[in-house]
């Protein structure tokens, strides 16, 4: 969200000032359990599209598996509008005066139907849908001005009136992507209890919150995807962080909330995943910055359904790498996007955000820009320079967007792409004397790629860092297949194709055999030698937890950093192939090109080739060596002979166990 005040963001951090208390609280009713309100008579309107979208590689794609490009705008209200400051009941201290009274804004002035209309003469399909979990739990009515040109949602709760809007736009042919913005209905996104997706409640009550409310909006065909949380920052105290699995952990809050949502309410959603807005002080000579995606290169998500993760950023004029945004106290001298030259910026949105677009890699996922944007009344020329920039880089990377806001109210939010005033006449950025208009139309028309989008090979990381990545559900179903161990396993369709010989990673793949698993059978815990058969010692001297025939590794747990088990599944076809030994706990062994990049940094790493598929882990006990996997048997995969990776000779193996 953008920010209007900047200097109030985060200069409280370096003033030591306390927070505004916020007077809104969690009511202590159930959520209402009404399912969405149908649309109006005659709403439904044709789309080129079908859901659910998914994704292949860099590229969101529909239910044909056609290109869906995300062309969209942040309809904001739901989340809150409230300054924190002064009466909650006075639009004065409401967002650029607007109080949204928690709905989406406009529906006081214009009627439903003409808002879609506007929406679609943008040339948009999609629309982010905020809400803050206040919201969801409200069960006072919103006054009957609120919604003056919509008199059909008088006397509905906040949560009501969003079920209206979800199914307005569903009807009308928009993609909907549902956007936990805020804990309380308070306009974020400094210093203000928001900062973090567990500032105001549990994680767990976090995440039974979005379970609710995907199951609410299962039944809504285009209801297409989940963004978990706006902006995760430092608070006044604390920085998020990514892995380190304490519970300012974003990077594991997101997986549960990801995969609980998928497992318990809509696995049809994409996952939305933003990265880590800020952290550190704004202080010059103290570490502060923007930490966006970068740490998902060492670190990347795998869920349930490995191609329905997004990542997000976003980027605005007056932050910067490095800069908060703040002017005056807590301003720093650091360079703002806007100071930045045309290639520069496009550096720095390389590294901080679309390097995640790159093929064949762990962290391989589209990249959504969820928020960017500018004000119609910008004199700035910097500023004005700097959307011209984005806006080019947007439309040459053929890259998913969406502006923030979409609706404001006229003479008050000058941002908003549509304005209204109090009659519900229109302005905004399809006038002609709108200076954003040349760019937005560039964004809008540049040719970008569509139809259908081939299949390309699946890489995701598993890791055991601090506790199980179980993203099987076929192996979920079985139980607890190895008690008090970490353990890890591939979603479905994937198979484990590499291990670290320290810190537990593992990677798994489809390429060269997509989905190789049988429909039936059991997976083998595999916890011992019965399996290698005679005369098969692949790694003499080493413990060897080897599949049953016709079985591949799947997964493996660990107990400290020891070996546990290794989970083992059956193909569905013959397996046979000659194997080789892939030893790594001495260095890396991995093919030349390393498809999957670096998914355990910092420790050795083995790799079956592309045209293999694993069969085993073999490690030791001896005294002062790491128990953890030591090397991998690769077999070649059924069906025509591939070329395998470039790999070092064989070395002799020690012959103590």
């Amino acid at each position: 969200m953008m920010i209007r005040s900047a200097t109030r963001r985060l200069a409280v951090a370096v003033t030591g000032l306390l927070l505004v208390a916020t007077t809104a609280v969690r009511a202590s009713a159930a959520p209402p359990s009404a399912p969405p309100t149908p649309p109006p008579a005659g709403a439904t309107e044709p789309a080129d599209w079908s859901p659910p979208l998914s994704t292949r590689g860099r590229y969101v794609v529909d239910a044909q598996g056609d290109r869906f490009r995300l062309k969209g705008a942040n309809w904001d209200g739901a989340q809150g509008s409230w300054t924190g400051s002064g009466s909650v009941t006075d639009p004065a201290n409401h967002h650029a005066g607007q109080d949204s009274h928690g709905i989406p804004l406009g529906l006081d002035r214009t009627p439903l139907p003409r808002l879609l209309a506007d929406f679609h003469e943008l040339g948009i399909n999609t629309i982010r849908l905020p809400f803050s979990n206040e919201m969801i739990h409200s069960t006072t009515p919103v006054p009957d001005s609120a919604v003056a040109a919509n008199p059909d949602l008088r006397g509905r709760t906040p949560l009501q009136v969003y079920d209206a809007v979800v199914a307005a736009l569903s009807a009308s042919g928009f993609a909907v992507v549902l956007n936990n913005h805020t804990n309380t209905s308070r306009w974020c996104c400094g210093l203000d209890g928001n900062e973090r997706w567990n500032s105001r409640q549990s994680t767990r009550q976090w995440a039974d919150d979005w379970v609710f409310m995907a199951r609410r909006y299962a039944s809504v065909p285009r209801v297409v995807g989940a963004d978990l949380y706006n902006e995760v920052r430092r608070d006044l105290t604390d920085d998020p962080n990514w892995g380190l699995g304490d519970d300012h952990d974003w990077y594991a809050a997101a997986q549960l909330a990801a995969d609980r949502i998928l497992t318990e309410a809509n696995p049809r959603l994409l996952i939305v995943i933003e990265g880590i807005n800020w952290t550190g002080l704004p202080v010059d000579g103290l570490p502060h910055g923007r930490p966006v995606l970068t740490p998902a290169r060492t670190l990347s998500h795998t869920l349930v359904d490995a191609h329905k993760l997004v990542y997000s950023a976003h980027f605005y004029g007056y932050t910067g790498p490095h800069h908060s945004g703040a002017t005056g106290l807590g301003e720093t001298h650091d360079a703002r996007y806007q100071d930045l030259t045309r290639e520069e910026l496009a550096a720095a949105l390389d590294d901080e955000a679309f390097f995640v677009e790159e093929t064949g890699r762990h962290y391989t996922a589209p990249v959504w820009v969820s928020e960017f944007g500018i004000g119609a009344g910008e004199t700035n020329q910097a500023a004005r320079g700097w959307f011209g920039t984005i806006t080019d880089y947007l439309a040459d990377h053929d890259a998913d967007f969406a502006f923030w806001p979409l609706v404001g109210f006229e003479g008050h939010d000058d941002w908003a792409l549509l304005r209204y005033d109090a009659a519900g006449h229109r302005s905004g950025i399809l006038d002609p004397g709108d200076w954003r208009g040349a760019a937005w139309r560039h964004l809008m028309t540049t040719p970008g790629k569509t139809g259908p989008v081939e299949s390309v090979p699946t890489w995701r990381m598993l890791g055991t860092d601090h506790g199980d990545t179980v993203e099987s559900l076929r192996v979920r179903s079985t139980g607890d297949w190895d008690p008090g161990a970490y353990k890890a396993a591939c979603p479905d369709g994937l198979r484990l194709a590499g291990l670290s010989h320290t810190g537990g990673r593992g990677l798994c793949t489809d390429a060269g055999a997509p989905d190789l698993s049988s429909s039936d059978g059991a997976p083998a815990v595999v916890k011992d030698e019965r399996y290698v058969p005679a005369g098969g010692d692949w790694a003499s001297g080493y413990t060897k937890f080897q599949c049953p025939a016709g079985d591949f590794l799947l997964g493996y747990s660990e107990r400290g950093a020891r070996v546990s088990a290794a989970l083992c599944v059956p193909a569905r076809g013959a397996l046979s192939g000659t194997g080789r030994t892939v030893w790594f706990d001495r260095s890396d062994n991995r093919p030349a090109d390393a498809p999957g990049a670096d998914f355990a940094h910092g420790a050795y790493k083995g790799q079956c080739d592309t045209g293999e598929y694993a069969a085993g882990i073999a490690f030791t006990t001896r005294l002062g060596s790491s128990p953890g996997p030591a090397a991998l048997l690769c077999r070649a995969l059924p069906g025509p002979s591939r070329q395998p990776g470039v790999r070092r000779p064989e070395r002799p193996a020690s012959t103590v166990r």
